[in-house]
This record gives structure tokens, C-alpha cells and sequence, in this order.
């Protein structure tokens, strides 16, 4: 039987939910729920780095964190579709973990593969939920499950955010997350090209742009979601 999890985080490349999530991620670990992360692609166009560092990367990442799950689906980075074979490895990670919320990539942003991995897990989340649609995980069939809720993450392009997570008491541990991608993000020691992401004014930005998002709740730092459906609660004192 594989793990139940209380959120399951999808980004299409390894460091996306550090990036978008990371600091949500940790304060739900932290107040007892179980987190997992899928990366969709191994981010083989990336400037700096290889697939090997990525994944040792990752893995560093996710003990940071505390995750209780790691998997990455080897899709070909920028070149993944929204598909049938996308489809079907998606929703066996949904039907495998059943998760009452998925975390996505942002609807729309600088990079391509971003909307796309989002418009894919918004479908999967949906077909998962279908009886006639038959997967197998291990030669066994799957049950079906439908996530209850399923919420993306801001990323580079600024989004008005519907809803926002205070994750200042989050903020250093979500950053040492984000810099275990040492060939990716700021690293004095390293030798290789800067690239939009590799230099400390990223970090700087990182920081303002969770400043910004977090000041409207009176949050140090925040980080931002948007949804695709109505929120449901159970009196307006749930809202503050």
C-alpha cells in the first residue's frame, strides 16, 4: 500500500515548488501533514547543471523540507505535452498518493513548461476521478481518486493571488531549500555562466516579491495562490 498523502506538489521541473511553494510546503509539514513532491521533468535544458546534480539536488531539497515523498516522472523538459501518456503517469501519481489537495504550477508564466505542466495536472486532477479511465500502478489497478481541491502556485510573472499563505516564521528554511540547488541558484564557488536565476538579485527578488505578496495580510513574507473554482467555508470568521 503506498503512503497517503495530505498534499502532493507538482512542478515541471525539479526546484519549481521550492520556488513557488516551498515555504507552504514546510509549514504544513511542520504543523503534522504529509507532503509529497513530483517533478515532472528531469530539466535537461537547464544552462547550468546536469540531470545527475538535479537529482542529488532534489533529494538534498526534500530532507531539507522534511518531504515524505520525492518522485520525478522523466518527462523531457520542453517538450512535454498535455497528452494522453502525460495523462496517464499523472493520475497514477494521484491515484497512488490520493491527496486531498494538489499544488500545481502557475497558470501562466515566463516559461512555457509552466501553464503547460498547469493545465496538465488541472485535467489529471479531474480524469483521476473518472471510473472508465483504468490505471495500474505495480500490475495492480488503481482506485480512483479526485483530489478536493487543486491550487497553483505564483511563479515568475506577477498574478494577483486569490488567496495567500504567511510563511515568514518559513522564510530561511524555504530558502536553504532553494539554494540545495546549488548549480541553479546563487553560489559564489561556481564556475559556471550566470543565467537569470544563478545571481543574488534573484534571491533579493525572491524576498520582495514574498514581501509584496505577504503585506496585504500583515505577513512578513507570503506566498500567493490562485484557483480555478469557488472556496468553500463554513462561516466568514474562516476568512480574515
Amino acid at each position: 500500500m503506498s503512503l497517503k498523502l495530505d498534499i502532493l506538489a507538482f512542478g515541471a521541473h525539479p526546484d519549481d515548488t521550492e520556488l513557488g511553494c516551498g515555504g507552504t510546503i514546510i509549514k504544513h509539514i511542520k504543523s503534522g501533514k504529509k507532503v509529497g513532491v513530483v517533478d515532472i521533468t528531469e530539466g535537461q535544458l537547464g544552462s547550468r547543471g546536469s540531470v545527475a546534480e538535479r537529482y542529488k539536488e532534489a533529494a538534498k531539497a526534500a530532507i531539507i523540507q522534511g518531504l515524505s515523498i520525492r518522485e520525478n516522472l522523466g518527462f523531457e523538459d520542453g517538450w512535454f505535452r498535455n497528452d494522453k501518456a502525460a495523462l496517464d503517469k499523472v493520475i497514477e501519481m494521484i491515484r497512488k498518493y490520493k491527496p486531498e489537495i494538489v499544488l500545481a504550477n502557475a497558470i501562466t508564466d515566463r516559461h512555457p513548461d509552466h501553464g503547460r505542466a498547469a493545465s496538465l495536472i488541472a485535467d489529471a486532477c479531474f480524469y483521476s476521478g473518472l471510473v472508465k479511465i483504468e490505471s495500474y500502478y505495480n500490475d495492480i489497478k488503481q482506485e480512483v481518486w479526485r483530489p478536493k481541491a487543486l491550487y497553483h502556485y505564483i511563479q515568475d510573472y506577477h498574478i494577483e493571488p486569490d488567496f495567500v499563505i504567511d510563511v515568514s516564521d518559513h522564510w530561511d528554511q524555504k530558502i536553504e531549500a532553494i539554494l540545495a540547488f546549488s548549480s541553479q541558484f546563487y553560489n559564489p564557488e561556481s564556475n559556471e555562466k550566470e543565467t537569470p536565476i544563478s545571481s543574488k538579485s534573484f534571491l533579493d527578488f525572491l524576498g520582495a516579491r514574498a514581501r509584496t505578496i505577504g503585506r496585504p495580510i500583515h505577513a512578513e513574507y507570503g506566498e500567493g495562490f490562485t484557483r480555478t473554482r469557488y472556496l468553500g467555508v463554513n462561516s466568514l470568521f474562516d476568512l480574515k
